[in-house]
Parts: C-alpha cells; structure tokens; sequence
C-alpha cells in the first residue's frame, strides 16, 4: 500500500494535521463507554440477575481480596444509580480536563495514563481498608482517576478557573481542594474513609507523573513490542540524518538543458510519516521538532498534488 492510499492523505489543507492528531478522541471513548456502562448498571440493576453490572465490577474489598482482581479497574466505570449527578459530574469534568491532557501527552499514553490511575486509586482503597480493617466497604465511581487527570491539567495551566454548580467561578486548584475535602470530612468523623483514600490516590498519582515526568508508554515498551503484530509489510527503517534526496536526472538528447522536477524518494517519505505519527501517539502534537512538521506538510502537499 503507498502512502497515498491512506486514510490520513485523504484530508485536504489544514484537516491533514488535524486528522493526524484528532486529540480528544480517547476522552470521548471513555466518557462513551462510562455512560454505556451506566445504562447497563440500569438496566440489570435487579439483586438477583445473573448480569447485574454493579455486583460483577464494583469494587467489593471482600471480593477483591479474594481474586477478583479486575474490580480495581471495573469500578471505576460505575457510579451511583440513586443520582445522575455522580456520572454526570465526573464526565463533565473528563470532557473539559481529559482532551486538555490527551493534547499534551498523546491519546495512547492518554488511555494508559487514566487506566493506571483507576487502578492505584483501587489499590489505594484496598490498602487502606486493610489498614482499618474495614473489608466488608465497597466503592463504585470514576472520581479517583478524574482527580487525577484533574491535578495534571491543572499543573499544565494552573490559572484556568472552574465554574462551582455551573455559576461560581473559582481556582482549579481550589477546586481540587475541595474534592479532597468532601471526602476529609467523613474521614475525620471516622466514615467513610476509603472514598477519601480513593480520591487522594488518584490525586498523588496525578502529582507523580507530572513531577516525575513518567511516560507510561515507555515504561511499557517491552511489553508492547511483544504484544505487537505486524499489520503492514514492513517499512525501511527510518533514520533521522538520513535526508530524502531527490534522483538526478540527466537531458535526454534534443531535450531543453532545464532540470526535470524533483521526484521525492517515497519510501523514505513513508518511514519518516510513520514514524512521525507514532510519535505523535506517544507525546502529542506539541513534541514534534519543526523538522518532523516540515515533512507532514511536504507529505500533505505531494498528495494534494498527486490529488490534482
């Protein structure tokens, strides 16, 4: 397959980079498939039905311990069904803080990222419950890895403000505070303390990985490369020294002596976008160099003239 038969040269203008980098997308699947979940817990709420979501996924410390390890992560797509509030306010701020992370960081290592974080805020609530020998809690909500990705947008614009019951604008880091604080409360009057463990997980995680600088997609590379099938034939390696020289075309005799047009070398072209674009997929738009942009728009430019 060349690399003008690809969905990505389809594009025409500046839709071309917007394609490449549609950041949100990542933010929009887990607020999808959150709600999805939401309505299936509806749905099968009945105590006695085989498939009730909530009793398979929540996070049942109980359970847990004894090897239904996948609640760490399941209960993090649940929430109350007593209220619409509970979803409805970790999406909302999913939607505005998740696609502000995923521009900056890439949406795989997006994804990665707000997974992680769902399952230490898991852990995090486990322990806590051994700590207190209180096993018999059990927690349901997205708020733990929402804080996180919540305290990473935060240090990525520190000053943006948030509106307070959509009315009182006021600091995002004091609306962190807050956050933290509804669950101090209950913890100081000793109840409910796991869910103010859940939340302060999901907070030092966020903490962590901005202060730290981890990328969790390197920290993983070995794994993935296992995991990896080819899905294509296989490209020539693309080194970044390595220019792309057009052929030299000598005059055929009884032609005029003017240089044909340069021919750009397509398979280096085609290393050089694929390997840009996984770039992109790891850390974003904004950590590409101002030569890989060059050649996204060389690369846009030939198709829209092969196009024409």
């Amino acid at each position: 397959m060349g690399i003008y038969d690809r969905d990505y040269y389809r594009r025409e203008g500046s839709s071309f980079l917007a394609g490449l980098a549609d950041q949100g997308r990542t933010t929009y699947w887990l607020i999808g498939i959150t709600v999805c979940c939401f309505i299936a817990q509806f749905v099968s709420r009945e105590p006695l039905n085989p498939l009730n979501l909530t009793e398979w996924l929540q996070l049942d410390i109980r359970k847990v311990l004894e090897g239904q390890v996948w609640r760490l992560l399941g209960y993090a797509f649940l929430h109350d069904l007593t209220t619409p509030w509970h979803v409805l306010g970790n999406m909302l701020l999913l939607f505005f803080f998740g696609r502000q992370v995923e521009e900056r960081v890439g949406s795989l290592e997006f994804l990665t990222f707000y997974l992680v974080a769902a399952v230490l805020a898991g852990v995090g609530t486990v322990l806590l419950a051994l700590a207190q020998q209180e096993v018999n809690l059990i927690v349901i909500g997205a708020s733990g890895a929402v804080l996180a990705v919540l305290v990473v947008a935060a240090f990525y614009n520190p000053s943006q403000t948030i509106l307070l019951f959509f009315v009182i604008p006021i600091p995002v880091w004091v609306f962190i505070g807050l956050m933290l604080a509804q669950g101090l409360i209950p913890q100081l009057t000793l109840s409910d303390r796991v869910a103010w463990s859940t939340h302060l997980s999901g907070a030092v995680f966020g903490l962590a990985y901005f202060k730290l600088h981890w990328r969790l997609l390197d920290l993983t590379a070995g794994l993935r490369n296992w995991l990896r099938r080819p899905s294509r034939p296989r490209l020539r390696v693309y080194s970044e020294e390595e220019p792309i020289t057009p052929p030299i075309h000598k005059s055929r005799p009884g032609t005029s002596d003017e240089p044909a047009p340069p021919i750009i070398n397509q398979e280096v072209l085609e290393a050089q976008v694929d390997a840009i674009l996984e770039k992109i997929a790891r850390v974003g738009m904004e950590g590409l160099t101002d030569k890989e942009r060059q050649v996204l728009l060389r690369a846009s430019e030939l198709a829209r003239r092969r196009r024409n």
